[in-house]
């Protein structure tokens, strides 16, 4: 009898290791929920610790990494906005405290690959970097990576759930404009316009081709113009290596809620931060403190926010990839 083999080379994404002064912590994400630290946070832990699960990760079994030498536990909640905990595994048990930090449940993801992974192993704290099928790169902190840490692999495509909290979020300015006169850049503009309008709303493969061959109605010059910057979305992220899921967007509401978290009121905002033509929206959970500027953003207005954009990867979820 003949046995064949076939080996596989899986590779784990790349890995960029922190230090701990490289590591900025999570100090600014807990000011956004309260400003006394040192009080709340413990009494929260405490407090969620009776009625805390264990978050599945891509492993089915919660934690597949819990019979390892170097292993962590996760717990969290099934809020919408709750706390994670990384503990510490030995033998079995728990042995001290490693992390904690907010997060936020999204139902809303891309299909994307992990092109990298930026982490402090001694905290777990750790940023993917993200590329969509369309070939957006997006950062953001990992809230499942002591869970899925030895699962990913650089060549898989992961449904990616996203979500953020959001330091500042403000309606958009509607009269910030710019005005386009080039020559050469109004004719671009006027003619992919043209192009995608004959072509029922789509895209044509030979776009380029057909841009150049676009010739305008009459020989009277193209008007200049004017493009308003409060409508349209954009995502862009952190430049500091380690804080890249430090971000800035700008997108329109599509859903809004309430919620709350230990007793603080939260707006919940639905907002599509990316919106390209063929191409899967963008679209991420931001929470933030319920107040008057919360209050005044309404479901179609555009906004712009400083968000902590975050990531989490569920097993249940990865059928979704391939849909």
């Amino acid at each position: 009898m003949t046995i064949n083999y076939q080996y596989k080379n899986i590779q784990p994404p790349t890995k960029v290791s922190l230090t701990d002064d490289q590591t900025a912590g999570h100090a600014d994400h807990w000011h956004l929920l309260t400003d006394d630290i040192s009080t709340d946070v413990p009494q929260w832990l405490q407090e969620m610790i009776e009625h805390a699960g264990i978050p599945k990760g891509l492993n089915n079994t919660a934690n597949g990494n819990i019979n390892t030498s170097n292993s962590y536990l996760l717990l969290a909640d099934n809020n919408p906005c709750h706390i994670i905990q990384v503990l510490a595994m030995q033998d079995g048990k728990p042995q001290n405290f490693v992390n904690a930090y907010p997060c936020v449940v999204s139902p809303y993801g891309l299909n994307c690959k992990i092109e990298r992974v930026i982490v402090n192993e001694r905290s777990q704290d750790a940023v993917l970097r993200l590329c969509s099928k369309d070939g957006s790169i997006i950062y953001a902190f990992d809230q499942l990576y002591a869970a899925n840490r030895f699962s990913y692999r650089q060549s898989s495509q992961y449904f990616v759930n996203f979500s953020a909290w959001a330091y500042e979020i403000s309606k958009s300015e509607q009269s910030e404009v710019i005005m386009v006169e080039d020559p050469e850049a109004i004719r671009y503009h006027r003619a992919f316009n043209d192009i995608v309008a004959a072509n029922n709303g789509d895209v044509p493969e030979d776009i380029q081709q057909r841009i150049a061959d676009w010739q305008p109605e009459s020989d009277a010059p193209l008007a200049p113009i004017e493009i308003n910057l409060g409508n349209m979305c954009a995502y862009l992220f952190g430049e500091t290596l380690g804080q890249e899921d430090e971000a800035w967007c700008q997108g329109q509401v599509l859903g809004k809620q309430q919620t709350e978290f230990n007793g603080i009121d939260l707006t919940l905002f639905d907002v599509v931060i990316l919106r390209e033509p063929d191409a899967d929206p963008f679209v991420v959970r931001i929470a933030a403190v319920t107040n008057a500027a919360t209050a005044a953003i309404e479901i179609h207005d555009y906004i712009q926010a400083n968000i902590w954009l975050q990531a989490a990867i569920y097993e249940q979820n990865q059928s979704d990839s391939t849909s």
